[in-house]
């Protein structure tokens, strides 16, 4: 498969409907959330030393299928593992930091992936879990897992992405950039960070400028993990500011859309940044959702600062797609007091002022996130 720019693709895979669930789909929601509160049971429960929430999460007489020293196969009883956790008070930290990957329904069976990682041991574990829904309430009937060392540390990564599948209100395609998505993740992955994607809407997002002849963008549109969570990004009030170093703003032709002027984004990464001493950037397109941003004085974040984005210069003006944008880019940051700064055409170019770093375009996206990751270590290791 190959398809090259300027064409933009939206994935049938995450493609969303205007129109009403059918009973199916609702059903499968309502399940899926069932499904998540089930399996956050486990992860708090276990990371929080709460035997009665991880009880709650499995069935009575489920097993576990485990392995210790001289004992590949080790069934151990629910009930033995809930005791583990006694020993510790409520709500004791554990080290433990869990997170959802994946979950497969299948009627009234599912399959789930959770991951584990211990930031002291260096290592990550891969929880599957099989669940079956008894008597209207979802329960873990057998997990098993696997480690590796790991040099995943629990510091997380927020990336904005739009909800828009079309440019404004007309049929014209649009979608996220495939290539700052994958170029930007790889970097975070390598550092040990987690990335989280949240969009205006929730849930599925459009791509775009997806050309799998490129090893990067083989290497995640087939990646599980990935994919799943662009199929499931989460919305606004999924968010806890405190839990992340940097807000991510990234960019293909809907970021100009849903983005700049959403009030509950906007909350977010404004506290995320004031509040939490962390990090706003953006590549591409992706300028424009910061370019309306306010500190809690009422000024424009960007005043004063040095920023780049995809500049207007760059754009074909004339063309049907740029009469939908909502604004001028070039001219909005101005109006708002940036210092705007443009690189060479094509090529990699990022401006850093203070916590605010920002890259022109899609070659860039790598390179923000290695000044991000080199701003954090430099944060972190002066607290």
């Amino acid at each position: 498969m190959r398809l090259s720019t300027p064409v933009f693709i939206v994935a049938s895979l995450f493609a969303t409907s205007a129109f009403a669930m059918p009973p199916t789909e609702i059903n499968e929601t309502s399940d899926r959330k069932q499904i998540e509160n089930t399996l956050n049971d486990y992860i708090q429960g276990t990371s929080f030393s709460n035997p009665k929430q991880i009880e709650r999460a499995f069935e009575s007489q489920a097993n576990l299928y485990l392995t210790k020293k001289d004992q590949p196969h080790w069934i151990v009883p629910s009930k033995t593992y809930v005791s583990w956790f006694e020993k510790r008070p409520v709500g004791t930290p554990g080290g433990r930091i869990g997170e959802i990957i994946s979950i497969d329904i299948e009627g009234d069976v599912a399959a789930a992936k959770v991951e584990v990682i211990m930031p002291k041991r260096k290592a990550r574990f891969a929880d599957l879990m099989l669940l079956k829904k008894l008597d209207g309430q979802w329960k873990i009937i057998s997990k098993t897992a696997s480690s590796k060392a790991s040099n995943q540390h629990g510091k997380r990564i927020l990336f904005i992405v739009s909800s828009h599948d079309f440019h404004g209100d007309s049929k014209m395609r649009a979608g996220t950039s495939f290539s700052e998505l994958v170029n930007a993740y790889e970097e975070f992955k390598k550092a040990g960070y987690t990335v989280d994607f949240m969009s205006p809407d929730g849930g599925a997002i459009s791509l775009a400028y997806i050309d799998t002849s490129k090893p990067m963008h083989k290497k995640y549109v087939y990646d599980e993990q990935f994919m799943n969570a662009l199929e499931f990004t989460k919305s606004p009030s999924e968010i806890t500011p405190k839990n992340y170093r940097a807000v991510h703003y990234v960019g293909g032709s809907n970021a100009m859309y849903g983005v700049h002027d959403n009030a509950e984004i906007a909350k977010v990464t404004m506290e995320i940044y004031e509040k939490h001493n962390g990090i706003i950037s953006s590549v591409c397109h992706g300028t424009a959702g910061i370019a309306d941003l306010k500190t809690q004085d009422g000024k424009y974040l960007v005043s004063g600062k040095k920023i780049s984005g995809y500049p207007t210069a760059f754009e074909n003006t004339k063309a049907k797609y740029y009469k939908n944008f909502p604004f001028d880019m070039t001219n909005r940051l101005k109006q708002h007091g940036a210092d705007f700064k443009v690189g060479a055409q094509g090529k990699p170019f990022m401006v850093k002022d203070g916590r605010v770093i920002t890259g022109q375009n899609y070659a860039s996206s790598a390179v923000v996130a290695k000044e991000i990751i080199a701003t954090l270590t430099h944060l972190d290791s002066n607290k």
